[in-house]
């Protein structure tokens, strides 16, 4: 299932309505939740299914939602796909429930890059998100070392620096910029 998550090379990253129905009317096949909360995470994962698009929860973001065993388990009654988060407990935890995990980490210097490819040895994420998505070289680096899928995302506003991200490796951009979700790459 985690490779079905590349046909298209756009993620939509929503954190607003207004984002949510553009995302659900564009050419996406994968969602990334920003922004969500207990009461509407369920509604909102019917209606991005419904438009036959994957979706993910941030669980950092996610209001009302225990970022433990428990959430992680409402998260998995609710039928999402697949989990980001930042945090190497978390990820370990959705794995035992099946979902799909994106693991996101920002890239500022020599010492996050180490400290970020220590975290994906003890965790074992499907992906990996690396933060901000301009950073190429970076993304070259780490393709070449942890041989697994990688999303680009975060700072990510024009075409060329979604093509930038893809030749140096990445296999999806997620991006909150509108006007790319309907790229066809």
């Amino acid at each position: 299932m985690v490779e079905d998550m590349f046909n298209k090379k756009i993620a939509a990253a929503i954190r607003t309505e207004e984002d949510f129905s553009t995302a659900i009317k564009s050419g996406v096949d994968v969602v990334f939740l920003l922004h969500s909360n207990i009461m509407t995470i369920g509604r909102s994962i019917e209606e991005i299914h419904a438009a036959n698009k994957k979706v993910f929860i941030h669980l950092d973001f996610a209001e009302g939602v225990g970022k433990d065993k428990a959430g992680i388990d409402f998260i998995s009654k609710q039928n999402a796909d697949g989990i980001l988060t930042t945090r190497t407990n978390i990820v370990r935890l959705a794995k035992d429930a099946n979902l799909i995990t994106v693991q996101r980490f920002f890239l500022v210097d020599s010492h996050s890059l180490n400290t970020s490819v220590e975290s994906i040895r003890i965790s074992k994420p499907d992906i990996i998100e690396l933060m901000p998505g301009i950073v190429t070289k970076k993304i070259r680096e780490f393709s070449q070392i942890v041989h697994m899928p990688i999303i680009a995302g975060g700072i990510i506003e024009t075409e060329d620096e979604v093509r930038e991200a893809l030749d140096a490796g990445a296999n999806l951009v997620s991006t909150g910029e509108k006007s790319l979700w309907s790229l066809n790459l």
